[in-house]
């Protein structure tokens, strides 16, 4: 089932996620609505708490951008209760977006290289590194999960410029290809 994604300035995007456990309810219909939210919204992640959940999960999918005959550089998993072990390498600008706040990009400074450890949709503790731009929309995502926005980590005068915008999202004046939910709602 495709769900609404929550918008800028509703209070689960700033909430610090629960860990979860193998009894969370539901939890494989929520993994398998989580994908198709994300495909419907053409996301390459999608976090717990942008439908609402305050739970340490989210999903990835960047096999989907990468180049053809390369895709099996890209990843595709579920991410439960993940802990960032590790950050390294030179900081490297990207221009993100999020699904959470439409029609707003900016270049986010992310460093190359990560080591998170995690769990799968069977509960099965993983530790891995990821680089490049597997590692950049884990970090995205994982910061989903521990309340933060990629706006955050806008130069100030980036953040100054869209202010406005986000003002405008944050009341629930602006439109996108997926459903929204505000708020005020």
């Amino acid at each position: 089932m495709i769900l609404p994604v929550y918008a800028y300035g509703h209070p689960v995007l700033k909430k610090v996620g629960s860990p979860i456990d193998s009894d969370f309810p539901l939890l494989e219909q929520l993994i398998e609505d989580m994908w198709e939210t994300m495909y419907h919204a053409k996301g390459v992640g999608l976090a717990a708490p942008q439908i609402g959940q305050a739970i340490r999960l989210f999903i990835v999918d960047t096999v989907q951008i990468q180049e053809e005959g390369e895709e099996e550089k890209g990843i595709k998993k579920v991410f439960l209760n993940a802990l960032m072990l590790e950050e390294t390498g030179d900081n490297w600008s990207y221009e993100e977006g999020c699904l959470s706040i439409p029609n707003i990009t900016g270049d986010v400074e992310r460093k190359k290289s990560i080591t998170i450890r995690y769990m799968n949709e069977k509960f099965e503790e993983i530790t891995e590194s990821y680089e490049g731009m597997n590692a950049r929309v884990i970090q995205h995502e994982y910061d989903h999960i521990d309340g933060k926005l990629f706006i955050e980590k806008l130069n100030p005068l980036k953040k100054k410029l869209i202010q406005r915008k986000l003002e405008n999202i944050r009341k629930g004046k602006v439109s996108a290809e997926y459903r929204l939910r505000f708020a005020a709602q």
